[in-house]
């Protein structure tokens, strides 16, 4: 017994040790477990709950009788502002109480004055009447508020009932005239004008035929029923073009759901394509229903300014008619954009004049935002945009010679918009950034300048990111200033930049009270250790500088835009913060090669679209790291979306040891798999029939083999801008490599799903658990408000 009892001991004994062993191991393996409650903690910091915190903001909507008019936001809900600036004060735009009444009588629904939920708001040009959206129906109401109806059909230019906008609403599919009496549209592959009063129709052209019709909208990445056109300003004549579709390659997609699926079918030109499209110019006499063709070959369906002929909502970029509709001035762009020539034609009879022409060994862009050539028949002028000097600026031509008169500015800076030209006082009007030292390189200053370089003046002096609307006169203008991590002011200046008046300040007092903290602004050094580099760090709001934090790049390498996007003051960047919140360091970093300084920086990439910045992005890192103690570079993540998702693969492919982990959605990972405006601008052209390095080395998948890392790839599976195949080129590698990662379709989804709740759960969830070492909470769903079924107005 005894000997039986020693034995029990002994086992008993060594169970104890083994049980705690493993109790031991089991709580050093044990991951820390996130809850619902620090997901919840994060999703306060998502735009759809902090931008309702932020009051006072200002977006002025002119008249043409200088005063405009914006929505007041307030913590109660919002008001109507009309504001004079020959009196230099605001109003109510209308008797809200009144108004509210009368719209409530024939709405058929109790409207509340302080929550009036327009869709969109329209004032009649003398500022008397109103148009406003309540769903589906548009009312009439006088500004005293003392009646309102039914409007019997949309205004011009307004919004006709459809789906894909909010509310309910849909861009109009017609392009109506400057004295809005007519408006064009395309039916059958042909184009049309309708009366406005009458609703007589005229077929104003005859032989469109499919893949061979009239004003198309088809970019392959981008389409639309809309007609891209540009009236004359007598409303006699609209200048468009007979797109050639034929023989060109096209996309295909599927939707999925039950039964037999439906195929996406359209035009898609790759790079490389031999048959790509093209353009034939017309002008059509709109009362005699005469098409005049321009005396030219077909051109390139390329435009100066984006990867798309229309680049500005709706508007055609390359294309000015002169004041009496005689002339028409447009340039021609290479396949390549390496060529940009200025032409003018006779619209009655379709001769062309080669006026000047510019060419460049990289890819010739005319501004950032808006073209920024400008035709001057008055004074026998053109003002041309050229980075010859490797600084964008403006230059005076004779327009019959086409020789330079004078270059007008100059510097190292760069011009961004011309925004106005005053012929009379021979005068422009432009936005510009990087002349004001001392001041982040990406804010946006206005100034003024004489046609011939002299006194250049800065209209706008605080140090800032200014957003600038000219009157319609160019009398005044408003100006938006503010940093990402300072609040806006708006003031009202006249065109000397005199202050007439100081019309809000953005209040984020409530924001404040929440806990929430900006971002912080970063400088670090570029690959080549000299190059000062911009951007955004997020942190958590209760940071403890003692911990270490896994540090996250949130990435868009451009080569047309970057990381951080606006430098005006938001108070949600996507979610950024939240993603900080659960305990990462998340930094936005513009690499070399993105726009809005020099030449030379614009193009550090060229030709390289793989480098996508990556260089910058991880030596950046390395220097935060020094520069805070609290970031643990061991552990880092990186993320992005369209281009971003594209960096973000290349990334755990070409740094392996660097990026642990990467989430990649709607990626662009060949771009000979993306449409050719794109890669032949930023790439070069491509011979499929020869060997290509250069377009090899751009190919994600070609790297997918160095994968060491956790990598997600997400897309949508109707993704019509960077089809889905994209993805599955590197998902076939990655399988023939024997690489272990995640792959998350959406079905039905385009290319927009990356804010969608469930991606971005799964974006922290991801991170969670590999970059942080955590489990997130199971199955957390965010709801912004249209989930909690918010109403309009709410």
């Amino acid at each position: 017994m005894p000997k039986r009892t020693g034995k029990s001991s002994l086992s008993t004994f060594a169970l104890i040790a083994i049980l705690l062993t493993s109790n031991i191991a089991f709580s050093q393996a044990a991951p820390r477990a996130l809850t619902s409650a620090d997901y919840a903690a994060a999703e306060k910091f998502m735009g759809y709950n902090t931008n309702p915190l932020v009051t006072g903001t200002v977006r002025a909507n002119w008249l043409p009788d200088n005063r405009f008019w914006y929505r007041n936001t307030t913590a109660s809900g919002s008001d109507f502002v009309l504001f004079d600036p020959a009196k230099g004060k605001g109003e109510p735009a209308f008797d809200h109480a009144k108004l509210a009444a009368a719209l409530s009588a024939v709405a058929g629904r109790t409207l509340d004055p302080a929550k009036l939920p327009f869709q969109t708001l329209e004032f009649s040009p003398d500022g008397q009447s109103i148009i406003v959206n309540l769903g589906p129906r548009r009312f009439t109401c006088d500004v005293q508020g003392n009646k309102c109806s039914v409007a019997s059909a949309p205004e011009m230019g307004a919004q006709a009932p459809g789906r894909g906008a909010p509310g309910g609403f849909a861009p109009r599919n017609d392009a109506p005239s400057p004295d809005k009496k007519r408006t064009a549209f395309i039916r059958d592959n042909n184009l049309w004008v309708r009366d406005v009063a009458t609703g007589k129709e005229t077929q104003l052209t005859t032989d469109g035929v499919k893949d061979f019709g009239y004003a198309t909208d088809n970019a392959g990445w981008t389409k639309s029923d809309r007609p891209i056109l540009l009236w004359s300003p007598d409303s006699k004549k609209v200048a468009t073009f007979q797109q050639d579709q034929r023989g060109v390659g096209e996309m295909y997609l599927v939707e999925t759901k039950v039964g037999h699926p439906t195929l996406q079918a359209w035009k898609y030109p790759l790079p490389g394509d031999d048959v790509v499209t093209t353009i034939q110019r017309v002008i059509i006499d709109v009362d005699a229903a005469k098409v005049i063709r321009l005396q030219m070959p077909a051109d390139q369906h390329r435009s100066t300014l984006c990867d798309h002929v229309a680049c500005r909502g709706n508007d055609w970029a390359d294309v000015e008619w002169n004041a009496d509709a005689s002339r028409l001035a447009f340039v021609s762009s290479s396949r390549d954009h390496k060529v940009a020539q200025l032409r003018i034609a006779d619209a009655s009879t379709g001769a062309i004049r080669d006026v000047l022409e510019e060419k460049v060994p990289t890819q010739y862009e005319s501004g950032q935002g808006r073209v920024n050539w400008k035709y001057l028949p008055a004074s026998n002028e053109v003002i041309w945009f050229s980075e010859r000097d490797g600084w964008g600026h403006l230059y005076l031509y004779d327009q019959t010679t086409g020789k330079l008169k004078n270059q007008i500015t100059s510097g190292e800076w760069g011009v961004l918009q011309l925004l106005r030209v005053d012929d009379k006082a021979r005068t422009l009007y432009f936005l510009a950034s990087g002349r004001e030292k001392g001041r982040d390189p990406y804010f946006t200053h206005l100034y003024k300048v004489g046609f011939d370089g002299k006194n250049l003046t800065l209209l706008t002096p605080e140090d800032g990111n200014h957003e600038v609307t000219l009157s319609p006169s160019g009398k005044y203008f408003v100006d938006i200033y503010s940093k990402p991590d300072v609040p806006a002011v708006t003031v009202l200046r006249d065109s000397d930049g005199k202050l007439v008046a100081t019309v809000g300040k953005t209040d984020i007092s409530r924001l404040l009270a929440t806990g929430w903290k900006p971002p912080t602004p970063i400088t670090v050094k570029a690959r080549d250790g000299q190059t000062d580099l911009y951007g955004l760090m997020f942190k958590p709001t209760n940071l403890d500088p003692a911990k270490k934090y896994p540090i996250i790049n949130h990435i868009y390498p451009g080569p047309q835009g970057g990381s951080v996007g606006s430098r005006s003051f938001s108070a949600s960047r996507g979610d950024a913060q939240s993603l900080a919140e659960l305990g990462f360091i998340v930094v936005e970093i513009d690499g070399m090669g993105n726009p809005t300084r020099s030449k030379k920086f614009h193009d550090a990439y060229y030709g390289n679209l793989g480098d996508n910045t990556l260089p910058d992005q991880v030596i950046a890192m390395k220097e935060l790291a020094t520069k805070y103690p609290f970031i643990d570079i061991e552990k880092a993540g990186i993320y992005g979306h369209s281009g971003g998702g594209y960096a973000t693969a290349g990334a755990m492919f070409h740094y392996p040891d660097f990026f642990k982990v990467g989430i990649s959605e709607a990626g662009n990972h060949d771009n000979r798999e993306y449409e050719d405006d794109w890669a032949e601008r930023y790439q070069g052209l491509w011979d499929p029939k020869k060997p290509d390095a250069n377009y090899d080395a751009q190919a994600n998948q070609n790297f997918a083999k160095n994968l060491k890392g956790h990598l997600l790839l997400a897309h949508g599976t109707t993704d019509d801008n960077v089809p889905p195949y994209n993805t599955l080129l590197v998902v076939n590698e990655l399988i023939k490599a024997n690489k272990d990662f995640d792959l998350l379709l959406l079905p039905n989804r385009r290319h927009g799903f990356g804010n969608e709740p469930y991606m971005v759960r799964r974006r922290w969830d991801y991170f969670v658990r590999y970059l942080m070492g955590a489990e997130p909470p199971q199955g957390y769903e965010l709801k912004p408000p249209d989930a909690r079924g918010a109403g309009l107005g709410q």
